[in-house]
């Protein structure tokens, strides 16, 4: 099989493939779903465990170093330790992450370490309970705390928290959910919320921009901007001067960093989207279920990378959005 890596036509080199396992979440957050409604993918258009670990292991084969588990949300698939331990065997030292609302977690936080999950990602827009049932439509707030806290004592870490701000829901947490980041040892992520909901609900003027939210957090705790290791991670990093953890932000719409992207997305029926914006898709279910070899496999996958778009357009009056909402395509 040619082991040449994936490359695009503006010459970067895919490195980190997201995984989606399943479109099915248990919140129903306002800037993602709509709350009643949804229309789940049938069960067997999911790839098996089988088939992402096939795929995953052509990927790795062609140079891919990182693989994230996403969703909807991930930890409401059956098993899905089996499916860490599948992908952990493929690769000794394999950086195998996962990003989830944190739900499940108090019961499946050390299996999922033991199987060799490396790191977590807990998504959480508020620290006030009353909001978060508003914000998701579920009275849990204490169930992402308490699962927290068992990644926590799994040994999880690094443990980032991912924050969306929205104007009218929770703009003023900036500074509460940093200052909250910093006295729990979490490195809180805020990140732009995007044009990528089921409801097609986006309005820019309800973005809270990077910017802004930096402006806030300095302003209470001072910031210094980080050297960039790896200009392909999304977030851009600040360290607080007074040495006490970081914080990131991760810009998508108002500071695109679309030319050091590094990354596609598996979604959960099989489906590589090159981008998280992308509005065509390349079916390797069918292709797979077809009887094409790994060569085939690998041979198609070069091919859409190779057709990689430059950037997304949600900055131009030619961007439409796409038919997916992010819980089926996977962040």
């Amino acid at each position: 099989m040619d082991l040449s890596p994936l490359i695009d036509t503006q010459g970067r080199t895919v490195r980190d493939l997201r995984i989606s396992v399943t479109d099915r979440c248990n919140l129903r957050c306002v800037y993602c779903m709509p709350a009643e409604g949804m229309p789940w993918l049938p069960k067997d258009d999911l790839l098996t465990y089988e088939e992402i670990a096939r795929f995953a292991r052509v990927c790795l084969d062609l140079g891919v170093t990182g693989i994230r588990l996403t969703g909807g949300e991930p930890t409401v698939r059956a098993d899905l330790p089996k499916l860490v331990a599948m992908l952990n065997a493929l690769r000794p030292g394999l950086d195998l992450s996962m990003t989830t609302n944190g739900l499940k977690l108090t019961l499946m936080a050390e299996e999922l370490r033991g199987a060799g999950l490396r790191r977590v990602n807990v998504s959480l827009d508020t620290l006030d309970p009353k909001r978060f049932h508003q914000i998701a439509r579920r009275d849990r707030f204490n169930e992402v705390i308490a699962g927290l806290e068992a990644a926590r004592r799994a040994g999880f870490a690094p443990i980032k928290v991912n924050a969306v701000l929205m104007r009218g829901f929770n703009e003023d947490e900036a500074v509460p959910l940093a200052r909250w980041g910093r006295e729990n040892g979490f490195e809180v992520r805020f990140i732009e919320w995007m044009p990528l909901d089921f409801q097609h609900s986006w309005e820019r003027w309800k973005l809270v921009p990077a910017a802004e939210i930096l402006e806030q957090i300095d302003a209470a705790f001072p910031l210094e901007p980080m050297r960039v290791s790896d200009p392909s991670a999304p977030a851009t990093l600040y360290r607080y001067k007074d040495g006490n953890s970081t914080v990131g932000v991760i810009a998508s719409v108002t500071r695109p960093f679309c030319g050091h992207c590094d990354r596609i997305r598996l979604t959960a029926d099989g489906q590589i989207r090159t981008c998280l914006f992308a509005l065509k898709e390349y079916d390797f279910r069918n292709a797979m279920r077809g009887g094409a070899s790994d060569q085939e496999v690998a041979e198609l996958l070069r091919a859409a990378v190779w057709r990689k778009e430059p950037g997304h357009l949600i900055n131009s009056p030619f961007y439409k959005q796409p038919k997916r909402g992010m819980s089926a395509i996977g962040g």
